[in-house]
């Protein structure tokens, strides 16, 4: 048991050691010791954000800053739970900080209340590690160029009604463990049978495989050429959802918000039309996106935030300490 931590020259409570304790516990200290010198930029304080930011305080990062430029609305703290009641007209960053503080007092949560377009280049290279909610498409590949240059890990999500997402782009090169069970030689007996010979896998022991992979950027994931007979081959076991993202990102662009409730009509008939540009300038078939998909795609719903910002989290985790 860990009795005493220092944190900037001072001492902290038990409570919070037996927090830091529970988590080594949870995966080892070198992984806790990687994740606790993680410094972690989230831009957007929605629904999703606001999941996300408590996922990754209670994990145990050293630093998270909540970027979010907008005001508190009715409609915004519905699936936000950092937010308080009263705090309708309040930067949404300012006002998410007291909750998301208590959270885990070890973690320094800072609130930025800028727009995320007006950072400088240089301001992302301070993080190890960038989330972009609710951000247009030019803005998220703008950032993910930026980071790649720098080995910066860099995660978007978003979510639309019943639709959600995330992408990711951890580098060319992304080196990580992997924990898989232990395999155990055979025997080179001479008496032994063939069986005796084969190796074994024994499933009460484990070992560490060093892997790499390659992540492909955002604007290559955007930007397919479904004329390609490449693309076109893998079209059918492409989900429609990819698509239903590009709409949706396109509106974002065209309208500089998110369908919104109060205007569905209105909305509703422009994402039909944004579907059929976007769908023509791919070369593909309006067909491939029904038109009921504007009845699922509004506003944000607690649950699907959850469950994104649950995948979302744990991923930004998974990249600080499986390495």
């Amino acid at each position: 048991m860990i009795d005493t931590i220092e944190k900037e020259d001072n001492i902290i409570s038990e409570e919070e050691a037996a927090q830091y304790d529970r988590q080594i516990r949870l995966w080892g200290l070198d992984a806790q010791k990687r994740l606790r010198g993680s410094r972690v930029l989230l831009v957007g304080l929605r629904g999703l954000g606001a999941e996300v930011a408590k996922n990754l305080i209670l994990a145990g990062v050293k630093g998270l800053t909540l970027l979010d430029h907008e005001q508190v609305t009715e409609e915004s703290r519905r699936a936000q739970f950092l937010i308080p009641v009263d705090a309708d007209g309040q930067n949404q960053a300012q006002a998410s900080l007291e909750r998301a503080q208590l959270l885990n007092p070890m973690v320094e949560v800072k609130a930025d209340t800028d727009t995320v377009e007006s950072k400088p280049d240089d301001f992302f290279f301070q993080f190890d590690a960038v989330c972009l909610t609710r951000c247009s498409k030019d803005l998220m590949v703008r950032v993910d160029q930026l980071c790649a240059s720098r080995n910066i890990k860099v995660f978007c999500g978003d979510v639309y009604g019943y639709h959600g997402y995330m992408f990711s782009d951890l580098g060319q090169e992304h080196h990580y463990v992997e924990e898989k069970p232990k395999v155990v030689k055979g025997s080179n007996e001479a008496n032994d049978g063939p069986e005796a010979k084969k190796p074994k896998v024994d499933p009460n022991e484990t070992t560490m495989v060093k892997k790499t992979i390659s992540f492909c950027s955002l604007k290559e994931s955007l930007e397919v050429d479904w004329t390609n007979e490449k693309a076109k081959s893998n079209l059918k076991r492409t989900p429609v959802d990819y698509f239903l993202l590009q709409v949706l990102l396109k509106f974002r662009t065209d309208k500089g918000r998110d369908p919104q409730p109060d205007s569905f009509a209105e909305d509703s008939q422009l994402l039909l039309q944004i579907r059929d540009d976007v769908l023509e300038t791919m070369g593909l078939s309006s067909e491939l996106l029904p038109n009921t998909f504007v009845s699922y795609c509004f506003s944000e719903m607690a649950p699907v935030c959850a469950v994104v910002g649950g995948v979302l989290g744990q991923e930004i985790v998974k990249v600080r300490t499986l390495i």
